[in-house]
């Protein structure tokens, strides 16, 4: 079954609620790009596109040029089934671009898994039925923070990420203070989104050992990576390599022995979507690094993709 069109558009979303972390300040609205690749047969794949923003040089604007008509149209004409060769290809011409890449790589994935017939975590390979998710609280005063928290476990969420980062200290006292307040079965997640130097990631590891804090993730600066390997096993196991962890480079990089971290974070619309999820995935399980999956500020289209990558991979907690 052949391609026959590919078209684009851009959705603006809006936020429920505003978030800010360490490294970006406050969020309150975003843009998504839609890619729809339609087959002979009339099935429709759909993706999307959420880029990480100006620092990693891929914007909203520029995935909108990116993923215009023309530039896609040697898509048309190949077949679906032959979405390894297509992905490849994909990598080497929106290697700069992972976001813009990643809903090219979502629709066609997308496309074959309607064209089968099969959910595409079967196509996959399923692994999981269930998983636990988190949601996240951005960086914000104590009692909003803790407001926050008593609404989200209302709503049936155990695991509870805070986004830290601004001070090693604050962010020890704000779950010290938040872990009084909630039920020690509800576990907390610390981001610190590159906030931390090496004492400051120390003081905080050590700060809430009995705090019931499953890891953090990103504690340094993206290129850190050699400090990371440096350090004790019980410190470095607790990381969650994020910023650090772009493509598939960057994690064979993480997981070369001694390994500089103890889980992965995967996001489609940082390595290129799931072509390049479950070579990232395949490379963890290898070291015995475990996976967390997370997302931008994405539609549901690249969610539930990220989703059905998930449930597909035997080393997701």
């Amino acid at each position: 079954m052949r391609i026959i069109s590919v078209k684009s558009w851009r959705e603006d979303l809006g936020l429920l609620r505003p978030y800010t972390i360490a490294s970006k300040g406050t969020t309150s609205d975003v843009s998504n790009i839609i890619v729809e690749i339609e087959l002979e047969n009339g099935f429709k794949g759909l993706g999307a596109s959420s880029p990480t923003g100006p620092d990693k040089g891929e914007t909203i604007e520029r995935s909108e040029a990116v993923l215009q008509g023309s530039h896609l149209n040697w898509l048309v004409g190949k077949k679906i089934d032959s979405i390894q060769k297509i992905s490849t290809d994909l990598r080497r011409r929106m290697f700069d671009t992972p976001a813009s890449r990643a809903a090219v790589d979502i629709a066609l994935f997308d496309a074959m898994s309607l064209n089968r017939n099969l959910p595409l975590v079967e196509m996959l390979g399923r692994h999981h039925h269930e998983l636990p998710t988190s949601i996240t609280i951005g960086i914000k005063p104590v009692e909003e923070s803790i407001e926050e928290a008593h609404e989200y476990i209302g709503r049936g969420f155990k695991i509870i990420k805070l986004k830290t980062g601004a001070s090693a200290e604050e962010d020890i006292e704000k779950i010290l203070r938040l872990r009084e307040r909630i039920d020690q079965s509800v576990i907390i997640r610390a981001d610190a989104n590159q906030g931390y130097d090496t004492a400051g990631y120390k003081r905080f590891i050590e700060g809430t050992r009995d705090l019931n804090v499953e890891f953090i993730e990103q504690p340094f600066n993206r290129d850190e990576i050699e400090n990371m390997r440096g350090l004790e096993e019980h410190y470095k196991s607790r990381i969650a390599a994020d910023e650090s962890l772009q493509n598939e480079e960057d994690a064979e990089l993480l997981a070369t022995a001694p390994r500089a971290c103890g889980i992965f974070n995967i996001k489609l619309m940082k390595c290129g979507g799931i072509f390049s999820a479950m070579k990232i995935a395949s490379t963890a399980r290898n070291s015995n690094i475990d996976l967390m999956w997370g997302c931008m500020d994405e539609s549901r289209i690249s969610i539930a993709a990220g989703l059905h990558a998930a449930f597909a991979c035997p080393n997701t907690k």
